[in-house]
């Protein structure tokens, strides 16, 4: 293969840029940055994420723990998915909690699911090697996959902000958080 061709395809969009449109919520229940990012297929499976400027992923914290048990009596682990139309998964709301993840330096953040539709599955490879959401947050890092109903899987980017319209609020906040230039 020749250099062109190598460059090429090094330069070409990503899996999750080719089959997936991104979608954001920011600052979660009021929480100054606290961004996710949903990944929604043309099948309508949807993937939750962290935001890249969500601060686990921009302060270069650690993770110490990451816990799908929501209450007492509810664990996200504890989903069990059958059949063809996937019976059986919980059914979320656009803020029920998907897990908590704990930082070393205590921090605890809450992880919502953001849209409406069924638990189809949690990603367990976090539990033993948390590091994955630091590394890839987008790929092998994703917290959970939610399959929306079919009647309301055009509606559900609704309450969500576009890629264009999410890095513009992030610009704004930048802007906002930036010192004044010193005179």
């Amino acid at each position: 293969m020749d250099v062109e061709q190598k460059d090429t395809d090094a330069n070409g969009p990503s899996v999750v840029d080719r089959y997936y449109t991104r979608w954001y919520r920011a600052d979660l229940k009021g929480k100054p940055c606290e961004d996710h990012c949903i990944l929604q297929h043309s099948n309508r499976l949807c993937v939750i994420t962290l935001a890249d400027t969500h601060p686990i992923l921009q302060e270069g914290r650690t993770i110490k723990s990451i816990n799908y048990q929501i209450s007492d009596g509810c664990s996200r682990l504890n989903n069990k998915v059958s059949g063809k139309s996937k019976r059986g998964g919980q059914f979320l709301t656009d803020f029920a909690p998907l897990c908590r993840i704990t930082c070393t330096d205590e921090t605890e953040y809450t992880i919502y699911s953001c849209i409406r539709g069924r638990l189809l599955e949690v990603n367990e490879c976090l539990l033993e090697t948390p590091a994955l959401l630091l590394e890839k947050p987008s790929t092998d890092g994703y917290i959970a996959v939610i399959l929306p109903k079919f009647e309301e899987s055009k509606i559900i980017t609704e309450n969500l902000l576009s890629r264009e319209e999410f890095e513009s609020l992030v610009s704004k906040r930048t802007v906002a958080q930036s010192p004044p230039p010193s005179s």
